[in-house]
């Protein structure tokens, strides 16, 4: 399954607060380091703005983002794509907790108590449609 592949480099593999930036970006799009601060701030508890700042220059640097100096306001956007990004990770987490099973994560996704009767449809749906695919 291509979520499982490792299409970034380990050496860019997002931290918890460059993945909060990420999904930012990911979500709006395009923007200021002012918009993505004032965004984590919403999510949680004070970030202050020059940590933030800091953090995208780095981020940058890294090659995780890019950053687009055409106009007054610095304007970044992730340089990573979601789905490799968040594929590798859960590959990489699949492989640690569950000895690379995936039929072992589901299990255990699926036994948790939290998984709803509308998230389980959405599940048999989503299998069904692979086994017609195939």
């Amino acid at each position: 399954m291509s979520l499982f592949k490792k299409d970034i480099p380990t050496d860019v593999t997002p931290t918890k607060t460059e993945m909060d930036v990420l999904q930012v970006l990911w979500q709006y799009g395009p923007s200021t380091v002012r918009f993505v601060h004032d965004k984590l701030n919403e999510q949680k508890e004070a970030v202050i703005y020059t940590s933030t700042l800091k953090l995208m220059q780095v981020m940058k640097e890294k090659g995780m983002l890019e950053r687009d100096e055409t106009h007054m306001k610095h304007v970044y956007r992730a340089a990573l794509v979601e789905s490799k990004v968040k594929g590798s990770m859960l590959g990489r987490f699949v492989d640690s907790m569950y000895n690379g099973s995936p039929s072992d994560l589901m299990v255990a996704l699926l036994g948790n108590d939290k998984t709803s009767a509308e998230e389980l449809q959405k599940i048999k749906a989503l299998l069904k449609n692979m086994d017609d695919n195939h």
